[in-house]
């Protein structure tokens, strides 16, 4: 197969389109873990990017598109969805029911009925702009949950197009899985699929097993990241893709004049003190209270810290509007304000709390500067900010401590310090053992990581999803070495016994 144009489907453009109170229409550049991790590759090897233009009952955000191709170095086509569609499409299904379930949340879930429908409706408009936009030489990369159902409507819609989809977020265990009401339709709209993209091999093998569950009959085969899937309908190819960054973009605007400029005024903020960061998007699956208490616990247990850390924990704002996510908010800011008023002197606060989004370069002076990132989701299907501290650190000096449960836990692990967010001390541990760790082993466990990062690439991901896409025999692909640590224990004998 012979790919003559990569088009990206994905639920949000790479830009936002709004108009202001005065009528005047105003794009800004999306934000995200899919914006930062696209973007690059298509504008490496141009394209088109369908979505939406993140502004309901906008029908005319095409001719304000048009503007951007110069900026962007891609064609953008914008799908017009209405508040309705928005609130129970995206709000609603993907929001309520996918994002919770698929990260293993299921109280979270709200399994209304009306949303489904809706759920239908955009991923068909999606195909029908697909339909109108392409050919049967496009190759169609449809990106997250959001788009499950898109390749089965194509098919429904007799439309012939080589297809791959990529989930970026885990994709759940079978006793999961099954308490989704709308499984086996998931399950259909997954296989319709040419290729079907996962971040981890745990992922993957969590998916195999649920269509071997559900569909009598299922086959697999192959070896390495790679398999198929044979069922009683059709054959598709099953993956593991683990995501990346553009590690030399991040790596050498780390290095320029703008960020060294912003380290320094971190550095005179907070003098004399070891920083540790927290970056992420307000959500319930990151754990942020987790690691406030664990923070609160390290500097009751480990006095010493009293005084000579300062932590840095940047939540960008979202879906504010929702009260769950309004609660959490609450619930953060009320255990920073608890921490800091038990542990407060006289020129020295342990929490210093950003709600708001952070320019690039405020972002990169902050992983420029920090010692320590810490990054402890109760799960994730990657986590791209622990990437791109890596990718900043170029004096090799920086501590990552992760989660075990995101997804890039099974590729920084020999590196990084895994800890289990649930486990309060256990946290607390691995900030103290950050803190008094030598240089040494410091420049070791970055140097480590960095190669990672920097071999790993989000041009290899393309690369590597798109190989898969095309080949004619599986054999012909490299087999990848995947490590998945369940465990911290895991992680610790894997140590050992690679000593």
């Amino acid at each position: 197969m012979d790919i003559n144009r990569l088009v990206i489907a994905s639920n949000r453009l790479p830009v936002v389109i709004n108009k202001t109170p005065e009528g005047e229409v105003e794009i800004k550049p999306g934000s995200g873990g899919l914006v930062t991790a696209v973007s690059p590759v298509l504008s490496d090897k141009g394209g088109l990017w369908i979505g939406w233009c993140g502004s309901p009952d906008f029908s005319d955000a095409d001719q304000y598109l048009t503007r951007e191709k110069v900026d962007v170095g891609y064609m953008l086509k914008s799908i017009d969805l209405t508040r309705e569609e928005v609130d129970k499409y995206y709000y609603g299904f993907s929001n309520e029911v996918l994002w919770p379930l698929f990260h293993d949340l299921p109280m979270m879930s709200n399994f209304d009925p009306a949303y489904w429908p809706m759920y239908i409706r955009v991923n068909r408009k999606f195909a029908e702009t697909i339909t109108e936009q392409t050919n049967e030489t496009d190759y169609i990369w449809v990106q997250d949950y959001q788009l499950i159902l898109v390749a089965s409507k194509l098919r429904e819609m007799g439309i012939e197009r080589k297809t791959g989809f990529f989930l970026h977020i885990p994709f759940p265990p079978l006793d999961m899985f099954l308490k989704l009401p709308w499984r086996s339709e998931i399950l259909m709209g997954l296989l319709a699929y040419d290729l079907v993209g996962f971040q981890t091999a745990r992922d993957r093998r969590n998916f195999i097993n649920c269509v071997k569950t559900l569909i009598p009959g299922t086959r697999s085969s192959g070896r390495g990241q790679l398999q198929t899937l044979e069922t009683p309908d059709g054959e598709v190819r099953v993956g593991s893709f683990p995501i990346s960054i553009d590690f030399r973009g991040f790596a050498e605007q780390a290095k320029s004049q703008a960020v060294a400029d912003e380290a320094w005024f971190i550095h005179e903020k907070f003098p004399d003190r070891t920083l540790i960061l927290g970056v992420d998007r307000l959500d319930y699956s990151k754990g942020i209270p987790h690691r406030i208490r664990a923070l609160e616990n390290a500097l009751e247990r480990y006095p010493e810290m009293q005084e000579k850390v300062t932590y840095i924990q940047v939540v960008v704002p979202s879906r504010m509007d929702v009260p769950e996510y309004q609660a959490l908010r609450n619930e953060i800011e009320q255990l920073v304000g608890q921490a800091n008023g038990k542990f407060t002197r006289a020129g020295w606060t342990p929490i210093h709390y950003i709600f708001r989004s952070l320019d690039r370069v405020e972002l990169l002076g902050l992983y420029r500067t920090c010692e320590i990132a810490l990054l402890t989701p109760l799960k994730d299907g990657m986590n791209l900010v622990a990437k791109e501290y890596c990718a900043c650190n170029h004096e090799e000096t920086g501590v990552l401590i992760l989660s075990e449960f995101a997804g890039a836990a099974a590729q920084l692990h020999l590196g990084a310090l895994l800890v289990n967010p649930f486990d309060i001390e256990g946290t607390a541990d691995a900030i103290h053992e950050a803190y008094v760790m030598d240089r040494q082993e410091r420049k070791d466990r970055m140097r480590r990581l960095r190669r990672s990062v920097q071999r790993n690439d989000i041009f290899r991901w393309l690369d590597s999803f798109l190989e898969a896409a095309i080949a004619k025999n599986l054999d012909d692909l490299p087999i990848l070495d995947e490590v998945y640590i369940v465990s911290v224990k895991d992680h610790e004998d894997y140590m050992r016994s690679n000593a």
